[in-house]
C-alpha cells in the first residue's frame, strides 16, 4: 500500500487497539455487557480482545510493504505474533459468539468470523512454510481483513444508533456487515492482477 492508503488502515487499528487495552484495564471502563461478559467468562473475554488487539497492531505494520522488505526480522517475529494472537482472539471470539447479543443471527455470524478468521490465518501460515510468498500474501489480506471487523463494528455501531435504528436490530445486521463487505473489497484488491502477484516476504 502506498502510505495514505496504509494509514488509513493502520490509524483506526491503533484507536481500536487503544480501545482495547483500556477495556482490559480500567474496570469502570467500557460498555456494561462487556463487563457482565468478563464476570461470566474471563478467560474468553480476555483471549478474544487481547488477541484480537494484538492482531490488529501487529497486523497493520504488516501491511506496510516498505516496513516489511526494510526490517525483515521484525516481520517474521510481529507475523509469529499475529498468528498467535489470532488463534487466541478467533478462539476467545467463537465461545463469545455462543452468548452474544441478538439471538441466532450474531451467534452463527460472528461464530463463522471466528472459523474463517481462524482459517485465513492458517492457510497464510500453511503457504509461507511452503515458501510460497504469493498466496502467503494473498491469504494474509484475508486475514487482516476479518481482524479489521474489530474495527468496522466500531463505525457502524455508532452510525446505526445516531440514526435512530434500535440496538438488538443494529447489531445483527452489523454482526454481518462488519465483515462480509472487509472480504469482499479485500477479493477485489487481489484480483487487480499487479496487487494479486506483488511479492511479499517470509513470515
Amino acid at each position: 500500500m502506498v502510505k495514505a492508503r496504509w494509514l488509513v488502515v493502520a490509524v483506526p487499528a491503533w484507536m481500536v487497539v487503544a480501545y482495547a487495552g483500556a477495556v482490559l484495564l480500567i474496570p469502570s471502563f467500557g460498555p456494561p455487557f462487556i463487563r457482565e461478559r468478563l464476570a461470566e467468562m474471563p478467560a474468553s473475554v480476555v483471549a478474544h480482545i487481547a488477541g484480537g488487539a494484538a492482531a490488529l497492531f501487529a497486523g497493520a505494520f504488516q501491511m506496510n510493504a516498505g516496513l516489511r522488505t526494510r526490517f525483515l526480522n521484525i516481520h517474521r517475529w510481529l507475523g509469529r505474533l499475529y498468528v498467535v494472537a489470532v488463534c487466541l482472539g478467533a478462539s476467545g471470539g467463537f465461545a463469545l459468539a455462543t452468548r452474544s447479543q441478538g439471538g441466532l443471527v450474531t451467534h452463527v455470524s460472528f461464530g463463522l468470523l471466528a472459523i474463517l478468521w481462524l482459517g485465513t490465518t492458517a492457510a497464510a501460515y500453511f503457504y509461507i512454510r511452503r515458501g510460497d510468498q504469493v498466496n502467503h500474501r494473498r491469504w494474509m489480506i484475508r486475514s487482516y481483513a476479518l481482524t479489521f471487523a474489530a474495527v468496522t463494528l466500531r463505525w457502524y455501531l455508532p452510525l446505526a444508533l445516531v440514526a435512530g435504528i434500535p440496538f438488538i436490530d443494529a447489531y445483527q445486521a452489523i454482526a454481518w456487515a462488519c465483515w462480509v463487505p472487509n472480504l469482499i473489497v479485500a477479493e477485489w484488491w487481489l484480483l487487480r492482477p499487479v496487487r494479486a502477484q506483488a511479492p511479499y516476504v517470509a513470515v
